[in-house]
């Protein structure tokens, strides 16, 4: 059989060329989808080389600040004054600074108050209808009363929407350091009411407020070899391209508020009870179980104070990107130590009692399985705290703080709906503290790098947290990840393709966010882990990005690159597909054929030796495939030894010395598998025997390399073919299962239940 393939093989391609030479055909160019990804990546260069690691001459730059807050409880009013010290890393002079102000899209008239499209909604809340036509706009954004340098000299500034340059009396030289000072002051948001990532929650039976509060202070651009300054401006959706630096924050706030906020509490006994004080002391030991520095029954006999006297708490932050923080008297406040590798760590969690009772139960725990899995899978975290704090509606996250959703029925009830996405949201925004927190990519371009990493692992830690808390997902297997799984991306996929853009698309330019940042590329690595690296040499590639770009700022390339260089596997074709492009996952059967070799050819064979110029007598001891779309296919001979209908392959076999019995197949089978999506995918096959066994087998991608529509394997057996399924356990996000059978099932299986299950 070999020779004959071989025989062929060379006929062919020494023939074919000669039917061509009286056409003038047209070139194209190289549409192979395998080729490498030159015309998409940047160059690599000695800022991030070619390996995906940083370069020998990468740079950036320090920004650290020191400031001075206080929080207007009976206003709702922020003010503060900040001083900012600036070290020049680059090769360039800079001859101005361009900051942030992103509580600008809060302003009368701000464009980003139009951005969007008005007249698309059927349905309208009576609270929607109030504050679309009715209510006085918001007066929000900053207000700058100066900015001056340390001597108090004015500074020139300008500023244009959500950025503001100030220009300098002189460049900043490379290695140099400049210090400025701003005061400014804004009204804070009513978060339910006008949305956004921070502001307050009005609590109606008590009139109290919890304050969330982020990005309050200006702040500065990114400065790097990628993009020069990173003004992109705010429009709400892409988030921030930010520096690393040192906070010392001083924070003023009501006496009887607490307040968690990024960074080290500097002053506990100074704004602590006595008792408070020893909980909080006691709490750096309480590796078991949470320790309750404020309770439920404390936290709400502090609710009808209000009192008038101030607390200034002290917060100091070594390498961090920002800064946030919550204050509210109505807090509830719990604190777990957990080990992280060789570090300590705080697990925290603030709430009001209007969490509970879930809260209590739930939230610190997700703290601390987030350190763990995320940990195991990037590197030890390395900040002493991460906090957890309840907040109405959103999901955001910050360096060691974030705000998260999830409250009860006010009677205490909740749904499992609730219960799940509260400790989702928690595991997520926890987990932002490694991407992007300390994994510093532009989020104001790059949507993904964060969202999409970050619900990757979110999807391991949540399985890793069904195991370690099997009560918390009752009798379920295990935990019901909501993104990660590669069947739950398909309805999105499978979606109007006007509405969907290529994972490589800034955040502002597309329809569908969530599936688009957050859930494809989750599911892309999961499935790159899963069905295509295999998980060693996925995580430790993974591993190797992360560690490689902590405290850095990565671009798409180095963590593609990255991906390679640690495990020697070319996935172009996969960025291309997955990355670059809508293209689709649908791999089908497309059609199965029984076979045997005879001595004689049929027509069909002798019509093509003769297209060739060759004849019998030009082919000695050479057999012929009939197969069943023959007209000489004979169905009485299939069911046996096919070597027993070829007297050139007994005698070629005995001559050999090979056993007839024991070493030749009893059926021969060619299956034609068609891929009429554009996606690049492995072909994971399910062959069914009439024994009732059954065979898995997964062929790697690169078998489509040569063909993209289709590619047809052999099967030689010594048991009957019966069945043939595509991705069985549904791995590859295959959008239409209608072709993944043969033959075609007319009755519901379990793969047809779980089609309609997709689709329902």
């Amino acid at each position: 059989m070999i020779k004959v393939c071989v025989k062929s093989l060379v006929l062919f391609y020494l023939l074919t060329p000669l039917s061509l030479c009286a056409q003038v055909q047209k070139g194209h160019m190289n549409k192979n989808k395998f080729r490498q990804l030159y015309d998409q990546f940047a160059d690599p260069n000695k800022y991030h080389n070619a390996s995906g690691a940083p370069g020998v001459e990468y740079y950036q730059q320090q920004v650290d600040y020191e400031m001075n807050i206080e929080l207007d409880d009976e206003n709702s009013r922020l003010y503060g004054e900040e001083t900012i010290k600036y070290t020049n890393n680059s090769p360039d002079n800079l001859p101005y600074l361009w900051l942030q102000l992103d509580q600008n899209i809060r302003k009368k008239n701000a464009p980003n108050l139009e951005k969007n499209s008005s007249g698309n909604s059927i349905t309208q809340s009576p609270s929607a209808f109030i504050r679309n036509f009715i209510e006085e706009d918001f007066d929000g954004g900053f207000n700058i009363d100066w900015v001056r340098d340390l001597e108090d000299k004015p500074l020139s500034f300008n500023v244009n929407q959500t950025m503001m340059r100030i220009d300098l009396p002189e460049a900043i030289a490379p290695g140099q350091v400049f210090e400025l000072k701003i005061k400014w002051w804004y009204n804070i948001n009513n978060r339910l009411n006008y949305g956004g990532r921070s502001g307050y929650e009005t609590f109606e039976n008590d009139v109290n407020k919890v304050y969330t509060i982020a990005q309050f202070f200006p702040r500065l651009c990114v400065y790097n070899d990628v993009e020069g300054w990173q003004n992109y401006q705010f429009w709400g959706n892409g988030e921030f391209a930010l520096e690393f630096g040192d906070y010392d924050v001083n924070i003023t706030v009501p006496s009887d508020h607490i307040l968690e906020a990024t960074g080290s509490l500097q002053n506990p006994r100074e704004v602590l009870t006595r008792e408070e004080y020893k909980r909080f002391q006691d709490s750096k030991t309480s590796y078991d179980k949470p320790v309750f520095i404020v309770n439920q029954e404390e936290a709400f006999s502090k609710e009808s104070s209000f009192s008038k006297a101030k607390s200034t708490w002290r917060y100091r932050a070594k390498n961090v990107r920002d800064f946030a923080f919550a204050s509210s008297r109505k807090f509830i406040w719990e604190r777990q130590a957990v080990n992280v590798g060789k570090n300590e760590v705080m697990a925290v969690s603030i709430y009001p009692k209007e969490g509970n009772p879930l809260w209590e139960d739930y939230s610190t725990k997700a703290v601390i399985q987030t350190l763990k899995t995320y940990s195991k899978f990037t590197f030890d975290y390395p900040y002493p705290k991460a906090v957890s704090v309840h907040a109405k509606n959103i999901g955001m996250e910050y360096p060691m703080i974030c705000f998260n959703f999830g409250r009860p029925e006010e009677d205490g009830s909740y749904s499992d709906r609730t219960k799940f996405g509260m400790i989702s949201v928690i595991i997520h925004e926890v987990g932002h503290n490694y991407f992007p927190m300390i994994v510093n990519s532009d989020e104001r371009q790059w949507g993904w790098m964060d969202e999409g990493l970050d619900t990757f692992v979110q999807y391991l830690t949540e399985q890793d947290f069904g195991i370690s808390y099997p009560e918390s997902i009752g009798g379920l297997d295990k935990y019901p990840s909501r993104r990660g799984a590669p069947k739950n991306i398909v309805p999105y996929m499978a979606g109007n393709q006007e509405f969907i853009s290529p994972i490589m698309s800034n955040p502002e330019n597309v329809y569908q966010l969530g599936p688009n940042a957050y859930a494809k590329p989750a599911t892309a690595l999961n499935i790159l882990r899963e069905t295509i690296m295999g998980k060693e040499a996925f995580d430790h590639a993974f591993k190797t990005y992360s560690q490689r770009w902590m405290f850095k700022h990565p671009t798409p390339e180095d963590f593609f690159r990255t991906m390679e260089d640690a495990s020697a596997i070319d996935l172009d074709w996969f960025w291309r597909g997955w990355f670059y492009s809508t293209d689709v996952v649908d791999i089908g059967v497309k059609n199965v054929k029984q076979y045997y070799f005879s001595d004689s050819p049929d027509q069909k064979a002798k019509k093509k030796l003769d297209s060739y110029g060759y004849s019998l007598q030009n082919l000695p001891d050479m057999v012929f495939k009939i197969d069943e779309e023959s007209e000489s296919f004979n169905p009485d001979l299939v069911d046996q030894n096919p070597v027993e209908n070829s007297q050139i392959l007994r005698d070629f076999l005995l001559k050999e010395g090979i056993n007839l019995k024991s070493q030749t197949p009893k059926y021969l089978y060619e299956v034609e598998f068609e891929k009429p999506g554009g996606l690049v995918m492995p072909l994971i096959v399910e062959y069914s025997y009439a024994d009732g066994s059954t065979e898995r087998i997964t062929y790697p991608a690169q078998l489509w390399r040569k063909n993209d529509l289709s590619v047809t394997k052999t099967i030689a057996s010594s048991k009957k073919l019966i069945g043939v399924t595509i991705d069985p356990d549904l791995e590859t996000a295959d959008i239409n299962l209608d072709n993944n059978n043969w033959p075609k099932q007319e009755t519901p299986s379990d793969f047809e239940k779980f089609k309609e299950k997709i689709k329902g």
